[in-house]
């Protein structure tokens, strides 16, 4: 680590702490050259593997990006959009691997989109999943309405054991 004050390479860590919720570590160092303080945060980096067997870093801005295209004309903000990258961020570390497949980015995006905006989800996958005809669009939304279905239905099961396991006036 170079000071950047006189660009000396010998420091002493003072003192460490973890930051933004133990993704990074920031570091109070002291220049041996010179003697004066500076900060450094350390992060880990997530590499992205494409297709093509290129590397690159993941980044965030590349995620809202990519969503943002499938959200033109949805009441989607840039805050939803934001926290959307920042989950898919999460959960691909979560992983706990130093290099991921833009394949299980995609996969990380679809879930918090699902959530987000169900038309915008079609959009995305659609892409993502390369349909190639309305019988594609047809199962995807015939799945959806489903698991819809299905998320409601426990609802009103619960409803009707909660009331029939209640005392019965007398």
């Amino acid at each position: 680590m170079r000071c950047p004050y006189c660009r000396g390479t010998d420091s002493r860590v003072l003192d460490s702490r973890t930051a933004d919720d133990g993704a990074a570590i920031r570091r109070r160092r002291e220049c041996q050259d010179c003697g004066k303080r500076f900060t450094t945060a350390e992060t880990a980096v997530l590499s992205v593997v494409k297709r093509s067997w290129a590397s690159e870093s993941f980044s965030r801005a590349k995620v809202i990006s990519g969503v943002r295209k499938a959200c033109q004309g949805r009441p989607v903000s840039d805050d939803d959009l934001a926290l959307l990258a920042q989950r898919v961020e999460d959960a691909v570390r979560a992983a706990g691997a130093a290099e991921v497949p833009s394949a299980e980015v995609g996969v990380a995006i679809l879930g918090p989109l699902r959530e987000l905006d169900e038309v915008a989800y079609l959009r995305f996958a659609s892409v993502y999943r390369n349909y190639d005809s309305l019988e594609d669009f047809e199962a995807e939304i015939t799945l959806l309405r489903s698991e819809a279905a299905l998320a409601a239905s426990p609802d009103s099961a619960d409803a009707v054991s909660a009331s029939s396991t209640l005392p019965t006036p007398s």
